[in-house]
């Protein structure tokens, strides 16, 4: 819904809430449900209005916990019966600087030693209501950090002097990140950084707070609802993995084709070629750290390539992981880059100056995300940086190892690519690539990749279950959980974690809850090798028959009969078309004959 992308009226939001809400939940859309609880030291009922609606729209339907006024510690500390009933996925604790007394700030009269006990005693409330969660229901937290106070008392020396509020704050936050990067099922979000950005003044207005106990002020609230609304999104593998840029008034100033590649502007020779410098630079930091940037532009190849290989260009040639510089429709062409990539649609951004094109594309394929880029006809570069990082696309939960090397691996799909139209037949190829499979339990040092799999797969995904990183590890620590991973390297190079298999034991029985694959190693014999080691540990196990479970969704028709295809019998069929499978390990045989499998305990 359009109303609910970047950039928004948050006051038309607030007033139509309810009308959107109905729209929403009146769309044939597919979601995903989860619980959130939502713990609030402030008033907290418009946030929870205003995130369900963000949520609907990037298809996740949630059902909401909501504590009362100023009663998120002890929700969080003591036993809660509701809460327990209610069992969260997520937890969101919604804490301000309003919620710190002012008995617990420093004063210019404390001494050194009293400023550190209180700062010690302020984290410490918060790290019990961290500590009391996560005990009691395993689930994933998300804790706001604290925007700057809307006074200095001290003037500028408040963000450096043991006694100014600024300095108080800034070291809670610092505490506040380093218990996140010791717990990965911890989440910040960063309302310091939205509430300078939105205006600290209006964030912070105390009529808001003194009159309803608002904070942040009521108009304020979309933004930080939106913000949130994509951590949530990426935690469950909603975010976006591609861009589809223009050429000619996106990344550069000017018609490469009509002016020639030495009269566009980039570079530093003009204000408006450092801006579109600028916004290359921002694209290849997102290119670094593992998103995927395409080409989509009318024109004709060589122009296109010669206008990325101009010295003063951040971006080359060899940093897109695909280009079509033709004069096809965008839509096509965005088909093409997502069955070359062999990715869905709705992992695609497109990018481009023209209305006109952005709005074909959007009717054609509402499944790509189409951020507004210009308001008129008129190219706007200085406002690009901000629309695409505002809208919260590719926000992240976590960098794993595998996002940084993204772009290589997908590089190392072309060579592959070649090497298949070069051998004669599917086998040669196979053999040719000279794999090598490592397969074990569910490891510590896998388990974000593991976690990011499980909430990003789709595609080959046959129950299309979504587990984070706590309920994983969940499963791991019960013996009854049968648990593999599946890396995958060749002669081109290493591609990570690929595969994962978990299944829950029953006495003799093995019930298989997840099976998926990452879709850049389709075909490549890699379902093989993980049943030959499934039936092996099932055996180890005296587990006498495998039963897989196909759920039908939008996305994973190519797995239908996939248990078929590897030699289970169909045990039924609903009408909605989901299926049980059982498959006998006695009776199995190897089919794994072309990865070296090292097998990991």
């Amino acid at each position: 819904m359009r109303e609910l992308e970047y950039p928004f009226d948050g006051g038309e939001l607030l007033k139509k809430k309810r009308q959107l809400r109905k729209i929403l939940l009146g769309e044939p859309a597919a979601r995903i449900k989860k619980k959130i609880a939502v713990l609030g030291g402030s008033t907290t009922h418009d946030i929870v209005k205003m995130l369900e609606l963000f949520l609907l729209n990037q298809g996740i339907c949630p059902e909401f916990y909501e504590s009362e006024y100023n009663r998120y510690y002890e929700d969080a500390v003591f036993p809660n019966e509701k809460l327990a009933a209610f069992g969260p996925d997520i937890v969101y604790i919604h804490t301000t600087f309003r919620n710190i007394t002012e008995g617990m700030f420093p004063k210019v009269t404390d001494s050194e030693k009293e400023i550190e006990e209180k700062l010690s005693q302020t984290y410490y409330h918060f790290q019990q209501a961290w500590e009391g969660l996560r005990k009691q229901y395993r689930c994933l937290i998300i804790q706001n950090n604290f925007e700057k106070p809307p006074y200095r008392l001290l003037g500028n020396m408040d963000i450096w002097d043991k006694r100014g509020r600024g300095w108080f704050l800034e070291q809670l936050n610092l505490r506040f990140s380093q218990y996140a990067q010791e717990h990965e099922d911890f989440l910040i979000q960063d309302i310091g950084w939205l509430a300078a950005e939105y205006g600290l003044s209006k964030w912070s207005d105390p009529v808001y707070w003194n009159m309803y106990k608002y904070s942040p002020a009521v108009p304020a609230i979309p933004e930080l609802a939106f913000n949130l609304s994509n951590i949530i999104k990426a935690v469950y593998g909603k975010s976006k993995k591609v861009m589809a840029l223009d050429l000619d008034n996106t990344l550069w100033g000017g018609v490469v084709g009509d002016d020639g590649p030495e009269n566009i502007e980039i570079g530093q020779e003009t204000g408006m070629a450092q801006i579109y410098l600028e916004f290359q630079n921002y694209l290849k930091e997102h290119q670094e750290r593992g998103v995927l940037l395409t080409v989509n532009s009318k024109n004709e190849e060589s122009n296109a390539l010669a206008g990325l290989k101009r010295p003063d260009s951040a971006l080359k040639p060899e940093d897109f992981a695909a280009i079509r510089a033709n004069w096809e429709p965008k839509d096509k062409n965005l088909r093409q880059l997502a069955g070359e990539l062999n990715l869905g649609l709705d992992a695609f951004v497109f990018v481009d100056d023209n209305p006109a094109e952005r709005y074909r594309v959007s009717v054609q394929l509402p499944e790509v995300s189409v951020p507004e880029m210009t308001e008129g006809q008129e190219p706007e570069p200085e406002k690009y940086i901000r629309i695409l990082d505002r809208s919260g696309f590719f926000e992240p939960i976590q960098l794993s190892g595998d996002d940084l090397k993204r772009n290589s691996m997908y590089q190392a799909n072309t060579r592959r690519k070649q090497l298949e139209t070069a051998c004669e037949n599917y086998e040669d190829y196979l053999h040719s690539l000279e794999m090598k499979g490592e397969i074990g339990p569910f490891s510590p040092v896998y388990m974000q990749r593991i976690a990011q799999l499980t909430n990003k797969s789709n595609q080959f995904n046959l129950t299309t279950k979504r587990f984070d990183q706590a309920e994983l590890e969940s499963c791991v620590a019960d013996g009854n959980y049968l648990t593999l991973y599946g890396k995958l390297t060749d002669k081109f190079g290493d591609n990570g974690v690929v595969s994962v298999v978990m299944g829950k034991q029953e006495k003799d029985v093995l019930h298989l809850e997840l099976w998926l694959m990452s879709c850049r190693v389709l075909k490549r014999d890699m379902e093989k090798a993980m049943l030959d080691q499934t039936v092996m540990e099932a055996k180890r196990r005296n587990i006498d028959w495998l039963i897989g479970y196909y759920y039908p969704t939008a996305k994973n028709e190519m797995v239908r009969y996939f248990y078929q295809d590897m030699g289970f019998s169909l045990v039924r069929e609903e009408a909605d078309g989901s299926s049980v499978w059982k498959l006998n390990t006695e009776s199995y045989k190897k089919q794994n004959r072309v990865i070296a499998v090292n097998k990991c305990d």
